[in-house]
């Protein structure tokens, strides 16, 4: 087998018009939040809503959200123009849902910015930034890269299909920490936004 540094997927340079779509992962069960966490209120909106919106802000289509856990209830607060993706197998991990999302994308899709409904601190100028990137300098993995840490990532069609190679509670991170060659960043300089895992994570008013 060949090194897969040398012979990874590549990208290439996409016209302004080449469709990046948003894929939002909303169906895991939430253990340690202790609810679901996807509807808790955050600034007068359920949780799963935040990243929904920061995605539909940046000008994202088509925006998919995997649902799995309490499927209903979240698919009930999604607005007209995000589309549900319901993934039966969501017990089996994050890696399920990511696969599940990015099986739901058409054709036409050059890529995919990639959010979890737990991070409602990244902006839709920095999911612009990155598609911005992709579409000038392409690679098969772009990613944000706040002051203090990784923030979300771009992944374009041509590593699709590696993501069915992931198992168990995992997504893109693992993906990107396997094959760092396929990597290219975008700087923020700010601190990266929190993940809300526990009900204390939220943001106080």
């Amino acid at each position: 087998m060949g090194d897969d540094r040398r012979r990874g997927p590549t990208a290439r340079r996409e016209p302004s018009s080449a469709l990046i779509a948003g894929v939002v992962l909303a169906a895991g069960e939430a253990s340690r939040f202790g609810a679901t966490k996807q509807l808790v209120p955050l600034d007068g909106r359920p949780l799963v809503l935040h990243a929904v919106q920061t995605l539909l802000e940046a000008g994202l289509a088509p925006v998919v959200v995997v649902t799995g856990h309490d499927a209903e209830r979240v698919e009930a607060v999604l607005p007209p123009d995000a589309r549900a993706v319901r993934n039966e197998r969501f017990r089996d991990g994050q890696a399920s849902s990511l696969a599940a999302g990015l099986d739901a994308l058409g054709p036409d899709v050059a890529g995919a910015v990639v959010l979890l409904a737990d991070q409602p601190g990244v902006r839709p100028d920095e999911v612009r930034r990155l598609v911005e990137r992709f579409r000038g300098r392409p690679a098969p993995i772009v990613r944000l890269v706040y002051r203090d840490g990784p923030g979300p990532a771009l992944l374009a069609r041509s590593v699709f299909e590696a993501v069915h190679e992931l198992r168990g509670d995992v997504g893109a991170r693992a993906l990107i920490e396997a094959h760092p060659t396929w990597v290219r960043t975008v700087s923020v300089d700010r601190a990266a936004p929190r993940d809300v895992d526990r009900p204390e994570d939220l943001p106080r008013p």
